[in-house]
């Protein structure tokens, strides 16, 4: 099931306390809203805002992906949670404070307990991981591998967050200080066959440059897409993660010119300065397959 599941270029959080502002992630062009039930909502009001996002959950349509960030199954609290937006509609739960396989695991059973209730196949809900310790980043490849409906996973580096309080690095503008630990951790959840892994976050709203830098920056990494905290935010990193037109045109002209040749009986062959063979026209051919249409 976890192979299945659709790319999302922009999953950006909206509290849990104003579900009406998913209307305004929609008209921003999220691929999908995480609606934030943990860090967003005052202990108080915890209860309230889980029957508000069970709600919303339900009323969810095709044009946005509606996920849940719950809060750490450490007791009872996030079990009820996760048990009161469980839901056909649901496109995942985001399981924060993770220390090891073992929660993933606990939260992997909840959800299978929770799909068989609603007559769902077996893994119809996705499971993202938040790797916000010391341990969890350590862990990746094996919190990765630990159920097959875990998926979006990878280094979330927000400024001023719970990883640069584990880690110790001092957050910059060009990520050089979190660029080797996000390529380990997406090194590490491709290695475990983990799809569409997603980073994350740039937390200084109004400077849509630098985030483009880091987007770009993560994109040429490997990742598909990135966490968001502000509808500003989605349509430059919609634009990052989504290929332009003139690299799927290269693809289509990369495609034909290696088709022609191997129909030739020829393998690598010079295409517009660059050696090319049928390695190069697979990648190009999967570009073209995930290229998302513009929303």
């Amino acid at each position: 099931m976890s192979s299945e599941r659709p790319r999302l270029r922009s999953l950006l959080f909206v509290p849990g306390t104003r579900i009406d502002w998913l209307a305004k992630a929609r008209a921003a062009g999220a691929d999908a809203a995480i609606l934030d039930l943990e860090d967003a909502v005052p202990p108080a009001g915890k209860a309230a805002a889980c029957a508000r996002v069970a709600e919303a959950v339900g009323r969810a349509t095709d044009d946005m992906a509606v996920f849940v960030r719950i809060n750490p199954l450490d007791g009872w609290a996030g079990a009820e949670e996760l048990r009161a937006v469980a839901h056909p509609r649901l496109a995942g739960v985001i399981l924060p404070k993770v220390n090891g396989p073992a929660d993933v695991r606990l939260a992997d059973r909840l959800l299978s307990w929770c799909e068989r209730e609603l007559g769902l196949p077996a893994g119809h809900i996705a499971l993202v991981p938040l790797l916000e310790s010391a341990t969890a980043l350590r862990e990746a490849y094996t919190i990765a591998r630990a159920a097959p409906r875990v998926a979006y996973i990878g280094a979330v580096t927000g400024k001023g967050g719970d990883v640069e309080r584990a880690i110790g690095y001092r957050w910059s503008p060009e990520g050089t200080e979190t660029l080797a630990l996000r390529s380990r951790v997406l090194l590490d959840v491709r290695a475990a066959g983990v799809p569409c892994p997603v980073a994350g976050l740039w937390t200084s709203v109004a400077d849509l440059d630098g985030l483009r830098a880091f987007a770009e920056q993560n994109r040429a990494l490997g990742y598909e897409g990135m966490m968001a905290i502000h509808p500003s935010h989605v349509p430059v990193i919609n634009e990052v993660f989504s290929p332009g037109a003139e690299e799927l045109a290269r693809c289509r002209r990369m495609i034909a010119a290696v088709e022609e040749a191997q129909a030739r009986g020829a393998g690598a062959i010079t295409f517009e300065g660059d050696m090319v063979d049928e390695a190069m026209a697979a990648r190009a051919r999967a570009v073209l397959r995930d290229a998302t249409p513009e929303r």
